[in-house]
């Protein structure tokens, strides 16, 4: 990655904070220095302009795209006192060669609840009054969504064993065609969804509660991390959780029972009345990061990331 020499003198930055993007996240843009509210208070400068690195007060390394070798990062002395900032929504079984980021890292940004910068899939949101939520229409029973089929994993052999008992309508890699601007509308006629994680990890709970499920307006069904776990972010009656059956049989044997009683499946949104659902957006997670970088700790090393990323 090279370096440019802007031709002009640089700008005058009226904020407090320049933040530097090393990369956009996976190549995907989106608008800078427009921070919604709540968190367009304090203010950062973001840019992905590298000729800005010697001015930035913070640079932010989106992990997947730097993880290969250490010439994706600087290759030209840090300038004193700058935080670099690690960020990663990946789990830790799919975040190969952390251990090039030892003693390189001030800051953590994640999913994980612990981080120094926490960056979660999504969250929920009092509403300003209570209000009735209207279930939408449901006419299918569930759906599950993959876009990494693996025949092997965990989270397929609990298909494999389900499906034989319930009928399950999966989408994407080698099934059912699913256009992204379509999803939540296709997975809202289902009274249930396959909530399943690629790896069984603390806090990781991902796109596929949030999005797919919560956001589209069905229960979703969980594998992941432990019950405990869900329960520090959304509702306790607001989940299935696989772990509450001795086997996919039971499971689906309870699922076809509230599939008959409407009054005791209506239980499963009671929560929405006083509470809804917010998802990930990249950039809410820099202005976060901006928050976060107004009160950051004082200026030490991660001398062995992957120590604490496990």
């Amino acid at each position: 990655m090279e370096f440019y020499c802007p031709s002009q003198p640089p700008p005058k930055i009226e904020a407090d904070i320049i933040v530097l993007l090393w990369t956009w996240p996976f190549r995907e843009q989106f608008p800078l220095n427009k921070c919604p509210k709540p968190f367009d208070e304090p203010r950062c400068f973001f840019t992905v302009n590298q000729t800005f690195y010697d001015r930035a007060h913070a640079v932010i390394f989106h992990f997947r795209d730097v993880c290969d070798r250490k010439s994706q990062m600087p290759q030209i002395p840090r300038p004193e006192g700058q935080y670099w900032v690690w960020f990663n929504m990946e789990s830790p079984s799919h975040s190969p060669n952390v251990d090039l980021m030892d003693n390189l890292i001030n800051l953590t940004m994640s999913y994980r609840s612990d981080s120094d910068i926490f960056t979660p899939y999504g969250w929920l949101e009092k509403k300003n009054e209570a209000q009735n939520f209207t279930i939408p229409e449901k006419t299918k029973l569930v759906a599950w969504g993959v876009s990494n089929w693996n025949p092997n994993s965990n989270r397929n052999e609990y298909y494999n064993e389900l499906k034989d008992h319930i009928q399950i309508d999966v989408y994407g890699q080698d099934h059912l065609s699913l256009p992204f601007e379509d999803l939540n509308a296709v997975f809202s006629r289902y009274k249930f969804y396959l909530a399943f994680e690629n790896s069984k990890h603390r806090d990781y709970i991902t796109e596929k509660l949030w999005r797919n499920a919560l956001i589209s307006g069905t229960v979703p069904i969980v594998l992941g991390p432990p019950r405990e776990n869900y329960e520090k972010f959304i509702p306790p009656d607001s989940f299935i959780h696989v772990d509450d059956f001795p086997s996919p049989k039971d499971l689906a044997n309870y699922l076809l029972e509230l599939d008959k009683d409407p009054i005791k499946y209506e239980q499963y949104f009671k929560w929405r009345s006083k509470l809804q659902p917010a998802k990930e957006d990249w950039a809410i997670d820099y202005c976060k990061a901006c928050i976060a970088l107004h009160d950051a700790p004082s200026y030490r090393i991660y001398r062995t990331l992957t120590k604490w990323y496990t």
